[in-house]
């Protein structure tokens, strides 16, 4: 059974009795995975003959998540393999589910997160504004931007790799597979892949030469981040070409993130598991919920103050606002320090800096009582945007951590480097 056209009929059939039998999860993976033939053994005992190893490569994710299904399936398909190729051959077939081996250059790169959700939004958005995501390039021309497609499988035994494929059904018979075909095709994995590769992706999307209008790439950069943002990603200008935008991502490691990571530093030494609490709070809402992000950042200051009033036992009013609680703080540390005199170089630069950071958590109970989550909004109201929630949490932690960093220096904390 060496003729590839004799064993797409073969497979073609399996996948057929699979399908009778019930078994569609088996008859899928025939249908959609590359399949590979090849000798794997030799048997004296049966009069001679070969033995052949038919495997299916599958995406290492959807691999793994066979678990121990994987057997049951390979079983499934071996008995209804056996049972049609008999007919031609009395050589022996088993069935082998792999994982399908990686061509990305850059492996070695940690992984960023780009949930399934994100990209199937994004992928809607090209059918709900009828965009075609190859431009002005056939989809043969465009997937060669990003692929060596001769180096792909072809689901079509009349061609010999994915480029005779995809051109067979999408330029000369455009309706054999829909539009969108080109996200649920495994060989791309365009929905579960490295999210580098699904971002390369959307940049080509509107790379110059392949969208010439700029305005419709500026307005579909527009639409990607929007989705992307959230998440922690962005396209960004990297150059022009000719004048026009060529765009690459990013992954985003804002100001707010630093903060974040260095909140829960302070929270770890301070012991203090309500604060950790509303870390993740800010951690999740800095980009998604600005407003819930600047009233968090408030809360975070109030409690890091009682922490550390509670450990200097220091009694503070349950009434006590923000402003009471950091003027007593200020007071029980002395971050005000009235002995810096004249004549040191700089004194009143010190003094208004010290005394400046004092009025970062005056200000934000002020942004809180203005934008932040807590309070009832008419229909005409404008919350602020993400930078502004990432200044808030900044100044915040700017906070927190000299408070803390100065109760370290009284000698009563100790926090790690």
């Amino acid at each position: 059974m060496e003729n590839s056209q004799e064993f797409e009929q073969v497979l073609a059939t399996v996948t057929n009795l699979l399908s009778a039998e019930g078994f569609t999860e088996a008859a899928e993976l025939v249908r959609r995975a590359p399949a590979r033939v090849e000798i794997t053994g030799w048997d004296n005992w049966n009069g001679g003959i070969n033995l052949w190893t038919v495997s299916f490569s599958i995406d290492a994710s959807d691999y793994a998540k066979l678990g121990s299904r994987r057997q049951t399936i390979e079983e499934q398909i071996s008995k209804r393999l056996a049972a049609v190729i008999e007919q031609f051959t009395g050589d022996s077939y088993s069935v082998k589910i792999v994982p399908q081996v990686e061509t990305c250059p850059d492996w070695r790169a940690a992984p960023g997160q780009l949930p399934e959700e994100v990209r199937r939004t994004i992928i809607d958005g090209f059918a709900l504004d009828n965009v075609s995501w190859s431009g002005r390039l056939d989809e043969v021309a465009f997937l060669a931007r990003l692929y060596d497609l001769k180096s792909f499988p072809s689901t079509d035994h009349r061609f010999p790799d994915a480029s005779g494929d995809i051109w067979q059904h999408r330029i000369n018979n455009p309706t054999d597979w829909d539009d969108d075909w080109v996200f649920c095709d495994p060989r791309f994995n365009l929905l579960s892949c490295r999210a580098e590769l699904f971002l390369r992706f959307l940049c080509e999307v509107v790379h110059p030469v392949v969208r010439p209008d700029r305005d419709a790439a500026l307005s579909l950069v527009k639409q990607f981040n929007d989705q992307l943002r959230p998440v922690a990603w962005e396209l960004f200008e990297d150059e022009k070409i000719a004048g026009r935008q060529r765009f690459s991502f990013r992954q985003l490691l804002s100001n707010g993130q630093r903060a974040v990571s260095r909140a829960r530093t302070v929270a770890d030494a301070l012991d203090a598991g309500w604060m950790q609490k509303e870390i993740e709070r800010l951690e999740h809402s800095i980009e998604r919920d600005p407003a819930l992000a600047i009233g968090t950042a408030k809360e975070l200051v109030e409690s890091c103050c009682k922490s550390i009033l509670s450990k200097r036992g220091i009694e503070y009013s349950r009434g006590a606002d923000l402003g009471d609680l950091t003027k007593l703080l200020c007071k029980e540390l002395r971050l005000v320090p009235e002995n810096i005199t004249d004549e040191a170089k700089g004194a009143e630069n010190i003094r208004l800096i010290l005394r400046n950071l004092t009025q970062v958590t005056h200000n934000l109970a002020q942004l809180r009582g203005l934008y932040g989550s807590g309070h009832g909004r008419d229909g005409q109201h404008r919350g602020l945007q993400a930078r502004h929630a990432r200044l808030a949490v900044a100044s915040a932690v700017a906070f927190i951590d000299f408070v803390s960093e100065t109760y370290h220096e009284r000698g009563q904390l100790t926090l790690p480097n």
